[in-house]
């Protein structure tokens, strides 16, 4: 037997009932910072309302302040790119287990606009129908008002689902956290009332997730409570100094001091080093050919090349600090602000296989190269497919595992302001970074028969760091994530 079911969103498959996280990333991200304050300035009034039994009233408020004048593909953008982590990240395990053993159609209604919440629901809890809010628009822009029957609450949702139904037909379950009215009986043969006690309601976790969540966009790290949403903006000030005073460190100040001076100001930097520092030399004992039978006498004196895991902006930076000497960078992808402000040099790949290996092996004569083959950041503990190019060009390479994490803002973004994301990280109370430079790997130009191709090269590098930071390796590239969360190749024409 597949039984059909229905839940509501908020207060069910959801922990907490407050849909003003939600509509606050939509202010934001779709939005402006000055919208998303004037709809934390009135959550005590949204409070009130909800106080003395309005909730209504109060969605309708959040729902004009947070859309009006949006364009809906904005809209739709932020619900596809940012919403879903912070959806996934409040997902009640005991409903959802219920929900999603349920082999029939799977209905869920919510008050939240349907436009943020169908791509969440139907690309992760494979939801059949989502009932949502409806929205007046106009041109392509929202109006911030309620289209008919009004918000999916009470009597109106059922008769949403009354019309879905159609005559003589009824789903088999209904799930919630208390006995629903009699006006549920008119859809549903049986209810099935979940326990509401807090203290046994947990979260659903990681590895229970029905998709993995490996790509997501936005600023916020935190979810964005009223609280939450008024330490950032009180934070900002002080946050805006911190950026620049960092920036500064790092670009005045000698390697040597720069590291302690940063500390004081709550930045950490970690690194773990093999017996001995990764220098230019010929080979050290940490060293092997990737063949396992060449003689690393026979290698020359060409510089080292640093192969990264990417997770912000500023990982050459850093891991020149950590060095303590300048290293190169090579990027696909950095706006004209970012190269300029760079402490260390940067240059630019043209995305033309041939011109970057010949560019890259030239660099190397003159200097150690840093590199970051996924070719794109990535947020969560997974691994983007690294480009084989770096194997090409390199006889000495030495794999970096490299780990960052902010509390309040992400570094990365895909559909914000690209210059603004070193600045971002910079802007958290407590910015931490840890690196491992693990074993080198020395590649001779000649290995015979017994030597592996640049692919398997690429890909025994990236298992190496995978393996040291306890991260997943995908097969995914950066052109995979701008289509997931911008619907585009990610690729900008000059």
């Amino acid at each position: 037997m597949n039984p059909s079911v229905i839940t509501k969103l908020e207060g069910t498959l959801l922990i907490f009932k407050s849909t003003f996280p939600y509509f606050m990333l939509v202010a934001l991200e779709a939005g402006s910072p000055l919208r998303a304050l004037i709809l934390l300035l009135i959550s005590p009034l949204l409070w009130f309302l909800e106080s003395i039994c309005l909730e209504d009233a109060s969605v309708h408020l959040m729902i004009f302040i947070s859309l009006v004048g949006l364009k809906v593909s904005d809209v739709k953008s932020v619900a596809k790119a940012v919403l879903p982590r912070f959806f996934l990240e409040n997902i009640q395990e005991n409903t959802y287990k219920v929900f999603s053993s349920c082999g029939g159609k799977k209905y869920v209604s919510s008050s939240l606009p349907r436009i943020m919440i169908d791509p969440f629901l139907r690309e992760y809890l494979s939801s059949d129908f989502v009932i949502g809010t409806e929205l007046k628009t106009l041109g392509g822009f929202s109006l911030g008002l309620v289209a008919s029957p009004g918000l999916v609450t009470g009597d109106s949702q059922y008769e949403t689902i009354s019309k879905i139904l159609g005559d003589d037909k009824k789903i088999d379950l209904w799930l919630g956290n208390e006995p629903e009215t009699d006006s549920s009986v008119f859809f549903c043969q049986e209810q099935y009332i979940l326990p509401a006690d807090s203290s046994t309601t947990t979260c659903l976790q990681r590895k229970d997730y029905p998709k993995p969540l490996i790509f997501h966009d936005g600023r916020l790290v935190a979810r964005p409570t009223p609280l939450d949403s008024l330490a950032v903006f009180l934070w900002l000030p002080l946050g805006v100094f911190l950026a620049v005073s960092r920036f500064l460190i790092g670009r005045i100040m000698p390697y040597n001091y720069g590291l302690m001076v940063a500390a004081t100001t709550g930045m950490k930097i970690r690194a773990k080093l093999p017996s001995e520092s990764h220098t230019s030399e010929k080979h050290a004992p940490y060293s092997r050919c990737i063949c396992g039978s060449c003689d690393p006498g026979q290698f020359g004196a060409l510089n080292t090349l640093y192969v990264c895991s990417h997770r912000t902006l500023i990982d050459p930076v850093i891991l020149s600090s950590t060095l303590k000497r300048n290293v190169m960078a090579v990027t696909y992808s950095l706006s004209k602000i970012s190269e300029i402000l760079a402490p260390i040099r940067t240059v630019r790949l043209s995305r033309d296989r041939v011109k970057d290996g010949d560019l890259m092996r030239k660099l190397l004569t003159k200097s150690d190269l840093v590199v970051c083959p996924e070719g794109t950041t990535c947020r969560e503990p997974y691994l983007l497919r690294f480009s084989p190019l770096f194997s090409e060009i390199a006889e000495s390479i030495v794999p970096v595992a490299v780990s960052a994490k902010g509390s309040m803002f992400y570094g990365t973004t895909v559909r914000g302001y690209k210059a603004l994301d070193s600045f971002f990280f910079l802007m958290n109370p407590s910015p931490h970074y840890h690196l491992e430079f693990l074993e080198k790997i020395l590649r001779a130009p000649k290995c015979g028969t017994s030597g592996r191709s640049s692919y398997e090269i690429a890909n025994l590098a990236q298992k190496m760091i995978g393996q040291a930071l306890g991260f997943e390796c995908t097969n995914l590239t950066r052109r995979e994530k701008y289509r997931i969360l911008a619907g585009n190749d990610g690729i900008c024409s000059e």
